[in-house]
């Protein structure tokens, strides 16, 4: 029996879950480096001390690395579990549900240093919650992305699904830049001197919001009513073998890795580029990031209309090319002849649409590539194909992290700021990879309908 259609209101309440996931992740990608390791004129304390390992790496390089070590075992396992789940409530939601407290706990904690200074303690107990926090957030993320597939049945449909997962996505964003802001909300109206008090009290908060919004597609989708799939019987090293040997799905992995850990360089930076680099006032962090995601919003009709009808990879390519040249300016941020509000102005709305089209498209792109592997094979490996991708994501987040922390090394402060701007090198190239990389990709030409006379 085919499965029912998934109203709208199921469609909200399934981008509600990407809300709550990219609240959590993107408090963790802008606020790790500037709380641990902030710049001099930002009030905070570093708690983390600036030692290099094999005289190359820094220890919050390091940090940031180990979490996803853990990852790259538990990510595919999550994903195996979830493809074969038998559950008589779906294959999904169940891991889904028993995700969010532990998510929600440490990444609470990844901010709630053991010794109020510098030292090697909070070095450990930052590398212990950060895994335990990964390990949450993968067990809802992987089944999450894997009912998009399921709770859909053509290309249109996965674009509008992903559209909206990833307007959810772009709210988390925002909320997650506003950390700072709403830190001096809670230091005014509850009277908090210490600003590190104030931020973890914001993190806490946002936390608890975030795992709450989390619950919203757990507790309103009926995942037996709006899905149809069977349970994949493979075993997880033949199902990693089989989901490596689609060629598409190679270029596409290599492409969006690229591009998550060139966003990941941009987000972790965001913080610096306006107060080391602008000399703007810290509070415009969250302002730059809300305009940014409301025009990105004007372009998802655009975005949507044409991948219908000269599909999605000519949009991805030129993405990645306008995202590269909006790196290229990072470097000579403070520099143009006019005033710090036009350049940070002109670099957040260029990077709007490419934010709104590799937000939409890529889920949508690999939804289809595991769809059709489905039809090939007969094994529903959705899992398998999210696990795979996220994991990737995750890994390029991580190194995107690691790669900020370490050329901070090179100047992070106001007169000496050389390694922020090496880091809008790094991203052109990154970005310029993903370019190449994705001209590889092929796509099936979208069928335009014929209009008789």
């Amino acid at each position: 029996m085919p499965h029912a259609k998934l109203p709208f209101k199921k469609q909200l309440s399934y981008a509600c879950g990407m809300i709550g996931w990219s609240i959590m992740t993107n408090i963790i990608i802008v606020m790790l480096p500037y709380f641990y390791l902030p710049p001099s004129s930002s009030g905070l304390m570093p708690f983390v001390p600036q030692l290099l390992l094999f005289g190359v790496l820094n220890i919050m390089s390091v940090i940031a690395a180990s979490g996803r070590l853990v990852d790259a075992v538990y990510d595919p396992f999550i994903a195996s579990q979830s493809d074969k789940s038998t559950n008589k409530k779906g294959r999904r939601i169940p891991f889904m549900k028993w995700a969010i407290l532990p998510a929600v706990i440490f990444c609470g904690l990844t901010f709630c240093p053991l010794v109020r200074g510098e030292s090697l303690h909070n070095a450990y107990w930052l590398s212990f919650t950060l895994i335990c926090f990964f390990m949450g957030a993968t067990t809802y993320i992987i089944p999450y992305n894997a009912l998009l597939p399921e709770l859909t049945d053509t290309a249109a449909e996965k674009v509008k699904l992903s559209s909206f997962q990833q307007v959810g996505f772009v709210i988390g964003i925002i909320i997650g830049a506003l950390v700072n802001n709403f830190a001096d909300l809670v230091q005014r109206f509850f009277d908090i001197s210490n600003r590190d008090s104030a931020v973890q009290y914001t993190i806490w908060g946002l936390c608890v919001f975030a795992g709450l919004i989390m619950l919203v597609p757990v507790f309103s989708i009926d995942e037996k009513k709006y899905s149809e799939s069977k349970p994949s019987h493979l075993p997880i090293l033949p199902a990693i073998r089989k989901t490596f040997s689609q060629r598409n799905f190679k270029y596409y992995l290599i492409s969006d890795f690229s591009f998550y850990m060139a966003l990941s360089i941009i987000s972790s930076g965001l913080l610096f580029f306006i107060t080391v680099l602008l000399h703007l006032p810290e509070s415009m962090g969250g302002l730059l990031m809300g305009i940014m995601v409301l025009v990105s919003l004007v372009f998802y009709p655009l975005i949507n209309y044409i991948s219908k009808r000269k599909g999605k990879k000519p949009i991805v390519l030129f993405s990645f090319a306008l995202l590269s040249l909006i790196f290229a300016m990072i470097f000579f941020l403070g520099k143009f002849p006019v005033s710090p509000k036009i350049q940070v102005y002109t670099l957040v709305l260029g990077a709007s649409f490419p934010l709104a089209s590799l937000g939409i498209l890529p889920n949508a792109i690999l939804a289809e590539i595991a769809e059709k592997d489905a039809a090939e094979t007969g094994e529903n490996r959705e899992g398998m194909f999210f696990a795979v991708k996220y994991l990737s994501v995750k890994l390029g987040q991580t190194l995107g992290i690691a790669l900020f922390a370490f050329l901070t090394v090179y100047g992070k402060d106001p007169g000496n700021d050389y390694g922020l701007r090496l880091n809008g090198i790094c991203g052109f190239v990154l970005c310029f990879i993903a370019f190449l990389f994705f001209t590889r990709f092929r796509e099936k030409k979208p069928r335009l309908k014929k209009v008789h006379s």
